[in-house]
């Protein structure tokens, strides 16, 4: 089997993913020197007038907040990037077929599954995302024919063809 890193596919998916990263990350930045700009020019505009400018210090404040929170999610998101392209060289896609369970929480059952067989049991797992519309996106291909992939101890990453992106997951425990 070919590791799931040489698949033009998989090529593609990654580089949607790092280019979201890497909007994230650049955004971020963004935010924060738009704060500093702003401070300056406020501080700069308060001395002028003699007094300061309203809202300038909670817009200030807001856009550092939320510039460094971007940042950081970009900058993890990049490294996640970059070790699902390390593990995804040395394992090939499994194809199978995916099952909806609940809002996050998805079973993969690989090819040659047999669900009658109560030995066997598909990868129930649980979407890291935190975003409404990716888990969404996977809550579309209920039945439907993805491909799957370990690229960690207890964790996966998911991808169908026509999707543009990777979507990862974490085994998930098992109902008691």
């Amino acid at each position: 089997m070919h590791p799931a890193a040489d698949d033009p596919h998989t090529r593609t998916a990654l580089e949607g993913y790092r280019a979201g990263a890497l909007r994230w990350l650049a955004g971020g930045l963004i935010a924060v020197v738009l704060a500093v700009l702003l401070g300056a020019v406020a501080v700069s505009i308060a001395e002028d007038r003699g007094r300061p400018l309203p809202l300038a210090g909670m817009v200030v404040v807001v856009l550092v907040v939320g510039g460094v929170v971007a940042a950081v999610a970009g900058l993890g998101a990049l490294l996640r990037a970059l070790r699902w392209h390390r593990a995804l060289t040395a394992v090939p896609w499994q194809r199978g077929l995916l099952r909806i369970a609940g809002p996050a929480i998805v079973a993969f059952e690989p090819e040659g599954y047999d669900e009658w067989d109560p030995a066997d049991e598909p990868v129930r797992l649980r979407l890291v995302s935190t975003s409404v519309w990716r888990t969404r996106q996977v809550q579309e291909l209920d039945g439907g024919e993805v491909r799957a992939a370990p690229v960690g101890p207890g964790q996966w990453v998911l991808t169908a063809e026509g999707l543009p992106t990777l979507y990862g997951a974490r085994t998930a425990r098992r109902p008691r």
